[in-house]
């Protein structure tokens, strides 16, 4: 990590903005369904409250548009907050204006204070220097540990950084950064990525800049359709970009990259529908590839068994449904396998992280980030604008 980390400060009585990715899935009745990324930033503010600081959350959850609104509050989430902490943490509905002042005298040593969305302000997206600057107000010290937002260039992510002299990062995102630099730069072989997920937009830039590092590039889900097509080969109805035709035939003959030769297809993915297993070149022309087929999976598995380093972003097929996750299922535990053996193991957060929990494999990969946006940004040779504001070592 060559940037400062919120072990190199000093944050003894001192009141720090702590950045974290909150953004948790919820049911309908506003009950988190997954407590994975809460849980990753426990850490970071542990530390903190062991080092005598003062620490106010802030976050972002759901899609807010710049104003409130009662389905993505953090209100839901302040008991859970503090359960784990194990004492009280007080909630900032508003935080800015003459309440500013009243966050920064409740910030005393050993307390938690929780913002509300930090997207109920349009100045977050818009990294609006004046609502920059009413964040950093609230704090002496500033600490991102919201790798899973790193990706974005917003008021807390970036703007408030600017106006601390050394702001840090927390161990959540010096763990992510140290484990995604060493798959890219330092990687043992054979070298082997996992592409999936349904659209090969965010990716296609992923697999142009891995292509020529890697050994193998395995691609599942709809992402591998785009790739397919581009191969002269009939899909149905499956799903596939057909404004990155373009960008993906120069890649679709790279014989690093391994194919589906078999899919499960069916007319929907509603839980009624026939599904049934076909060659890839079979699929009929009113049905659609929605998981990988057990040849495939075969295959993908036979790959993965001799892999030394793995990066897995993006599910295999429809896996939320019983009749198109085995393929998912396959893969995640050929790479749990590989863990196993010794390999390097990355899974991007997401729905990858998702149908890991599901299957039972979270907790066999080397590590499961909690950014999928961030992580594919990063391994595409991108900088993060959250981790290039903080301070250098």
């Amino acid at each position: 990590m060559k940037k400062l980390t919120v072990r190199d400060i000093d944050v003894r009585d001192k009141r720090v903005f702590l950045r974290v990715d909150f953004n948790v899935p919820m049911t309908e009745d506003m009950r988190i369904r997954d407590l994975a990324r809460i849980v990753a930033a426990l850490p970071t503010l542990q530390y903190l409250l062991d080092h005598g600081a003062g620490v106010i959350l802030a976050s972002h959850l759901g899609k807010a548009k710049g104003k409130p609104d009662p389905l993505f509050s953090l209100h839901p989430v302040l008991p859970v907050v503090s359960q784990l902490v194990g004492s009280p943490v007080t909630y900032a509905p508003v935080y800015t204006g003459d309440n500013a002042a009243k966050v920064r005298k409740r910030a005393v040593p050993g307390t938690v204070t929780l913002l509300e969305n930090l997207r109920f302000h349009p100045g977050e997206t818009a990294n609006d220097p004046s609502f920059a600057r009413e964040l950093a107000s609230l704090a002496d010290v500033y600490v991102n540990d919201a790798f899973g937002a790193a990706h974005r260039a917003h008021a807390s992510t970036v703007g408030a950084a600017s106006f601390f002299k050394q702001p840090a990062a927390g161990l959540l995102m010096e763990t992510e950064v140290d484990f995604l630099t060493r798959i890219l730069e330092h990687p043992a072989r054979p070298y082997v990525a996992v592409i999936g997920g349904s659209k090969v937009s965010d990716k296609a830039g992923v697999i142009k800049n891995l292509l020529p590092r890697i050994d193998h590039v395995i691609l599942g889900g709809g992402a591998a359709f785009n790739f397919i097509k581009a191969r002269g080969v009939a899909i149905g109805k499956s799903l596939w970009e057909p404004d990155l035709a373009e960008q993906v035939r120069p890649l679709a003959g790279d014989p690093k990259l391994v194919l589906p030769t078999d899919v499960v297809a069916a007319s929907t993915i509603d839980a009624g529908a026939e599904a049934r297993t076909v060659a890839v070149d079979k699929i009929p022309a009113d049905q659609m590839g929605l998981d990988i087929g057990p040849e495939s999976s075969r295959r993908f598995a036979d790959v993965l068994n001799a892999a030394k380093t793995v990066v897995w972003a993006g599910p295999m097929g429809v896996f939320e449904r019983d009749a198109f996750a085995e393929g998912t299922r396959a893969v995640a535990q050929a790479v749990a396998e590989a863990t196993d053996r010794g390999a390097c193991t990355v899974a991007g957060g997401g729905d990858t992280g998702a149908a890991l929990t599901k299957f039972g494999y979270a907790l066999k990969m080397s590590h499961v980030s909690t950014g999928g946006g961030a992580s594919l940004e990063f391994l595409e040779g991108k900088a993060l604008p959250g981790v290039a504001a903080l301070a250098d070592r």
